[in-house]
């Protein structure tokens, strides 16, 4: 619909969108990239809604404030691997490859971003099928094939011919953080909802799967705030 700036140190953009749906005014702050929305039900014009905006301002800017901002690989620098912050480091490879306690990658620094997401890509597929493997095979099903995805809207899905779906970014969380998503969609095969007997399923398979389901809530969008292209 438009945008609209709030004036200030620092200003703030807002973006409008008109909704048919909407009954009420609604203001949202994305935690992964900042980004301010402003829904306008039908009949509310724009001007009450810039004034709605106004009035929350100090709200506004609280909540910008606590957000963290967007990091990028690079050498010296850190990147969340397995749960922890890996340390990246140059040395003597042709391309990423895990040392001691670093990730050691070809002194480019204008490669080094690309050499990282390969090779999160590449570890986090032997990660999602082994365990894909692991929990289809205690409940006795088999799936399709398995693909990755950069999505923010969720960390995997099940089709309902049987394929998997993943966000590679999994591989930075903590295993068991992947290995419950894993477990989470393998039960799809049994049952196709979120229903009672779904979350049976999981607790079954992953018992502790509600700590993990926290974890991804209170830390995933930090996952996110990695960027590895322009």
């Amino acid at each position: 619909m438009g945008r609209h700036v709030i004036g200030g140190n620092p200003p703030i953009e807002v973006t409008l969108r008109r909704s048919t749906r909407a009954r009420r005014l609604s203001l949202r702050v994305s935690r992964l990239d900042g980004r301010v929305t402003l829904t306008l039900p039908h009949r509310v014009s724009e001007r009450e809604g810039i004034a709605f905006v106004r009035e929350r301002e100090d709200w506004l800017r609280g909540h910008l404030s606590g957000i963290t901002k967007e990091t990028r690989p690079q050498i010296g620098g850190t990147v969340p691997f397995g749960g922890e912050d890996l340390a990246i480091v140059a040395g003597p490879v042709k391309r990423a490859r895990m040392g001691e306690a670093a990730l050691i990658v070809p002194d480019d620094p204008a490669r080094v971003s690309a050499r990282v997401e390969a090779y999160m890509k590449l570890h986090a597929r032997d990660r999602l099928a082994d365990a894909s493997d692991r929990y289809a095979a205690v409940l006795g099903r088999s799936y399709g094939r398995i693909t990755l995805r950069d999505t923010r809207s969720r960390w995997g899905s099940c089709s309902s011919t049987g394929d998997l779906m993943y966000s590679w970014r999994l591989i930075m969380a903590p295993p068991e953080v992947l290995d419950y998503v894993a477990a989470h969609e393998v039960a799809h095969l049994v049952e196709m909802n979120h229903s009672d007997a779904f979350w049976t399923v999981v607790g079954d398979i992953f018992p502790d799967h509600k700590r993990c389901r926290r974890w991804l809530r209170e830390n995933g969008d930090r996952l996110h705030r990695v960027r590895f292209r322009d």
